[in-house]
């Protein structure tokens, strides 16, 4: 199956300079040049991918995010020519998997978003027979399959996160007890192929917390140790 790419930016000679990009690829485009014409493109389905630009004539590109994040779990990569850090930590915090400035280099562009939808592919449907064994973790009401990327509540129900938080939950419950500096968790989320900036990890672990926080029980299971970083303040169970 062909993975289609939705290029959502008002510019219309970036459309085209994507599209003839990843059409040479082999990827399947769309475009869309405002939150409109997105909705509507996305509303059809089919959809793997989404770059997203957050300056849309009288649209905001951050708001079309978040909009789409709620809506699924649709990988979004923001090229964008708002490239100073407040700008990325707020995009990465919607829930961006990557964030590309403009000007940009379209090799550059290129390899991120085969990484993004190569991440995603990872936690997709495994490939494993059912009779593989699973790498598991419980902890709290929660399961975590490391093998099939997939977290799950106390009643088996599958919980969406995107790739830079279910690589950060993994990093955690491998660590259970260990407080872990923010260099430290920079240094292996890249070991996952992804690269965030220093205070967006603050972001990423704030999204983390508001998805794993509210099971019910009340516990906070990944605590601020202040002036070093983070830890998961809870015993992990490997099954």
């Amino acid at each position: 199956m062909t993975t289609e790419i939705l290029v959502i930016d008002d510019d219309p000679d970036i459309r085209q300079l994507l599209r003839t990009c990843f059409e040479r690829e082999g990827y399947s485009v769309s475009e869309a040049s405002d939150a409109a014409s997105a909705r509507t493109a996305l509303a059809k389905g089919g959809v793997n991918l989404v770059t997203l630009d957050l300056t849309l004539g009288r649209d905001d590109g951050l708001s079309l995010a978040r909009e789409i994040r709620a809506n699924g779990d649709i990988p979004i990569v923001m090229v964008s020519g708002k490239g100073d850090a407040v700008d990325r930590i707020v995009g990465l915090e919607l829930g961006a998997d990557d964030y590309i400035s403009k000007p940009f280099n379209l090799r550059e562009v290129l390899a991120r978003v085969r990484a993004v939808l190569r991440r995603r592919d990872a936690g997709g449907i495994s490939v494993l027979t059912a009779e593989a064994k699973h790498e598991s973790y419980q902890f709290g009401g929660w399961t975590l399959d490391a093998t099939s990327r997939a977290l799950k509540d106390s009643s088996g129900t599958i919980r969406e996160l995107t790739t830079g938080e279910f690589n950060l939950l993994e990093i955690f419950v491998r660590r259970p007890h260990r407080v872990l500096s923010r260099d430290e968790i920079m240094d292996l989320l890249k070991g996952h192929d992804y690269s965030p900036l220093d205070r967006s990890i603050d972001a990423l672990v704030s999204r983390l917390r508001k998805k794993i926080d509210d099971d019910g029980s009340n516990a906070a299971y990944i605590k601020s140790v202040r002036g070093i970083g983070y830890m998961l303040a809870t015993d992990v169970r490997r099954i």
